[in-house]
């Protein structure tokens, strides 16, 4: 999902097309089984999730890591800022805030913080001018926010060894003060703090709750957010099958690095016994790889940077978990298709490497299965929409998975009802359609959803808007994933949308 609020584990469901004449990809010959699809929230935290609670309780929630953080001197009224993007000394000459100006938190422990600068070096000392030199974060310097009690936007930062940054002028900030009185805005210690961003994924739960409490939050929520009854409904419901977003650290189970804590593996092994009980079948999503191949929180980055692909090692870890992921559910009679990686984002990923990617990664797949679809998202951003097709034609059973949103972009900002409607029957038919060959790639709408800008509409606006994606990514030959079972929105909830009767899958 390309932007979206906080936390599930994003399980997608799938659900009978109409009936098709059975069709040629190469020379394999397909059924006329089809999925319709919702995402089921639960294993990887993120956008989302039903329990908007979790956050509420973790200690020092303001400053988890990716929050973005603006600050402004009192005594200069300008704010800090990494003077060229980084790379050199940190001022407070800035009449307004933005990238260069936004300092992103690296969270140590519920108090100590590092921060990185927008070309990703890390803030530090030299001697005691405050400067942004550092490239790796273990070697920088850790900083303390220190809140006036009666007013959290006034605040000083003070280093390790003790002592305080201020703003001394415009070009010179230092940190040499060891004592402090007052809140004054003569005083050059005090900067008014202005969070311009916040993140919500797994890695802001994990290491918000910290190596002792996240273990039982995170082993709480895997216990109770998606049960066997998820699946009894999914099949009352006309699904057939679920998209099950995963993180990568699942394949180093019992014992993730850290942050992140063991127990999601588990929920995968409940979730094939449940699907396999009731006749479900799996497809299993690497939503978030090594690295992030996206920035997002979804992909579990720490502060919004992109750094999946840049590497052979890299490619090759991701690899791994995809062979990790089929050798364990490969026998299983649930297991549909492996998605190698959820949007990955141009230009950060180039097509060249993730070309390579998914080539190693199918080769993976097919290690253990024959069968298995393997399903290659589209990037998002400046793409092509079948740039992929050269690669995925000659890929026996695979699959080119898009997501359509009526929302993201001001294109969409002054529709009615009836634009939505019309934008879907023909500009969405028309890029399935574009993306759509008898003799290539099946064709996936794998995230899409039943909520818009417009303001005010009714129930029956709702379920036009509904019936219309539906005829219409029921074309997609194999298949679409509604975005979600469970959410805190209402029209994000395949499942509230199907109790109240604005969607009958």
């Amino acid at each position: 999902m390309a932007t979206c609020i906080s936390l599930s584990w994003l399980l997608h469901l799938l659900v009978f097309g109409a009936a098709m004449l059975p069709f040629t990809h190469g020379n394999q010959l397909y059924s006329n089984f089809r999925v319709k699809a919702v995402n089921l929230g639960g294993w990887l935290v993120t956008e989302g999730w039903i329990k908007p609670s979790l956050f509420d309780a973790i200690p020092n929630k303001d400053f988890l890591d990716g929050a973005g953080l603006h600050f402004k001197s009192v005594t200069t009224k300008k704010y800090l800022c990494a003077e060229s993007g980084g790379g050199t000394i940190i001022v407070a000459n800035r009449t307004t805030a933005s990238g260069w100006e936004t300092f992103s938190l690296w969270r140590i422990d519920e108090t100590t913080f590092r921060f990185r600068v927008f070309n990703k070096q890390f803030v530090g000392l030299d001697g005691i001018k405050v400067v942004a030199l550092v490239n790796i974060s273990t070697d920088s310097e850790t900083f303390h926010i220190i809140r006036k009690s009666n007013d959290s936007d006034r605040v000083r930062i003070k280093t390790s060894n003790g002592f305080f940054l201020q703003a001394k002028t415009e070009e010179l900030v230092t940190a040499d003060v060891s004592e402090v009185n007052g809140w004054g805005d003569d005083d050059p210690t005090v900067f008014l703090l202005t969070i311009s961003k916040r993140m919500q994924g797994e890695f802001q739960v994990t290491n918000g709750y910290g190596p002792h409490k996240a273990p039982q939050v995170m082993k709480e929520h895997w216990s109770t957010f998606i049960v066997e009854d998820d699946f009894e409904f999914i099949v009352k419901s006309n699904l057939n099958a679920v998209r099950i977003p995963v993180g990568w650290w699942i394949a180093s189970e019992p014992a993730p690095p850290p942050p992140y804590v063991g127990g999601s593996l588990q929920a995968l092994d409940n979730a094939f016994s449940w699907a396999q009980k009731y006749g479900v079948k799996i497809i299993i999503d690497l939503h978030a790889a090594p690295g992030s191949q996206n920035g997002f929180e979804h992909s579990s980055s720490r502060d919004g940077s992109q750094e999946w692909g840049k590497t052979d090692d890299n490619i090759q870890q991701t690899v791994r978990v995809i062979d990790f992921l089929t050798a364990r559910y490969a026998k299983s009679s649930s297991l549909y298709a492996v998605e190698l990686i959820n949007e990955p984002r141009a230009p950060g990923v180039t097509l060249e490497r993730l070309s390579k990617y998914y080539k190693a990664g199918y080769e993976a797949v097919r290690k253990y299965s024959p069968t298995a679809y393997v399903v290659l998202s589209n990037r998002l951003g400046p793409s092509q929409p079948r740039e992929l097709f050269p690669l995925a034609s000659g890929l026996m059973g695979s699959v080119i998975d898009v997501h359509y949103y009526n929302l993201f972009s001001d294109v969409f900002d002054n529709m009615t009802v009836q634009h939505n409607i019309d934008f879907v029957r023909v500009n969405r038919s028309l890029a399935l359609s574009h993306i759509t060959s008898s003799n290539g790639p099946l064709t996936f709408v794998g995230e899409w959803v039943a909520e818009w800008q417009v303001k005010n509409a009714t129930k029956e606006d709702y379920q036009r808007f509904a019936k219309a994606q539906l005829e219409v990514y029921g074309r997609a030959t194999f298949g679409w994933a509604y975005w979600t079972l469970k959410n805190v929105n209402k029209h994000w909830s395949l499942e509230w949308m199907i109790k109240s009767g604005y969607i009958m899958p």
